[in-house]
This record gives structure tokens, C-alpha cells and sequence, in this order.
């Protein structure tokens, strides 16, 4: 059944935003119990998938495998600083300030906008970025 929830935008691995979330969504969809409506930007590169990865310096594809493969995110997360690049406490920094505000005053801000219109949340003022609307779509957060 394809319900489940991954793990939230702010759960980290080896200090790292999303990637947990990435994870998951990989193996859940490979069990079939991915929410459905996270199917579509599986590993789509203009989207969180996509740009953790290019950041990250591997192919999803070969991320994938390993993620199939087994271990835990952070021994998955050595495994793609070894096979692309590691990161230094700036480069996270980085990355996690773009990632929690992503959707707020980007080139996301649109898609942000529709999904909460079409869900009902329009008129959530506090949902100003995409993690915290996921964190409410899937019930992470009220």
C-alpha cells in the first residue's frame, strides 16, 4: 500500500538536511509503500532529489543502488562523499540553509504557492517555505 510518509525535509544525517528524506523515499518506493504523491519527483533533478545529489557530486541512479544495497544514512552518506565529494562544515552549512528555506522567495516560491492553494492551505501564512508544508501535508507538524 502506497501511504506512507517519508522522514521529514529536517531530519538529518551527518549534520545534513534532507537527506534521510531522500533515503526514504527510495526505499519505500522500492516496497511499493511510498505515498503516491511523492512518486512523481522521485529523483528529478531541478527538484530536492536532483540538486542533493548534483550537490553531493553522484548520480541518483547510483545513489539508488546503494540505498537498495543497505546501511544506515549516515554509512550511505560516507559512501557518497567518497564516490563524489565530501562536504566541510560550510559546504552543510550551505546546503542546509538552502534546503530549510527553499520555496521562500525562489524560484519555488510558485510551486509553493499552487500546492497550497490546491490543498487547502492557502490561507497558511506560516507555511512560507516547502519543508514546513510537507512537514504539515504529512503530519510531521500541526
Amino acid at each position: 500500500m502506497n501511504d506512507r510518509a517519508p522522514k521529514s525535509f529536517h531530519e538529518k544525517a551527518g549534520g545534513m538536511l534532507y537527506f534521510p528524506r531522500m533515503l526514504d523515499k527510495i526505499r519505500l518506493f522500492a516496497k511499493g509503500e511510498l505515498r503516491e504523491d511523492c512518486h512523481a519527483n522521485l529523483g528529478l533533478a531541478n527538484r530536492a532529489d536532483g540538486l542533493c545529489c548534483r550537490y553531493l557530486r553522484v548520480t541518483y541512479e547510483a545513489l539508488k543502488q546503494r540505498a537498495l544495497a543497505g546501511g544506515t544514512d549516515g554509512e550511505i552518506l560516507e559512501w557518497c562523499f567518497a564516490m563524489g565529494r565530501r562536504l566541510d562544515e560550510t559546504d552543510i552549512l550551505i546546503w542546509n540553509e538552502f534546503v530549510r528555506k527553499r520555496g521562500w522567495n525562489d524560484e519555488a516560491s510558485s510551486r509553493l504557492t499552487a500546492w497550497k492553494q490546491e490543498s487547502g492551505h492557502a490561507h497558511r501564512d506560516d507555511l512560507t517555505t516547502i519543508p514546513d508544508y510537507t512537514d504539515v501535508l504529512e503530519g510531521w507538524k500541526p
